[in-house]
């Protein structure tokens, strides 16, 4: 078996989207919302803005929000 051959059997592809990352990242997010530590980033989140941090954290809000496809219309409806 030659390398691309190798290369293909140990990471399948899983066509459109990777299920098995999805997963993983929807496990990790479940156990992170358990562990009783949210509040405690929250505010650590809110600290970071009022600080030192705040100039590079609005400029990758805007490099990120350049890439959006905008606001979905789902989060106003529900307000």
């Amino acid at each position: 078996m030659d390398d691309k051959q190798n290369l293909t059997a140990v990471s399948k592809n899983e066509g459109e989207g990777n299920k098995t990352a999805a997963r993983q990242y929807n496990e990790a997010q479940k156990r992170f919302a358990q562990s009783g530590k949210v509040q405690e980033k929250a505010r650590e989140a809110e600290q970071a803005l009022d600080g030192p941090e705040k100039e590079a954290l609005q400029h990758a809000e805007a490099v990120g929000k350049r890439h959006s496809a905008g606001e979905d219309p789902a989060i106003k409806k529900n307000q």
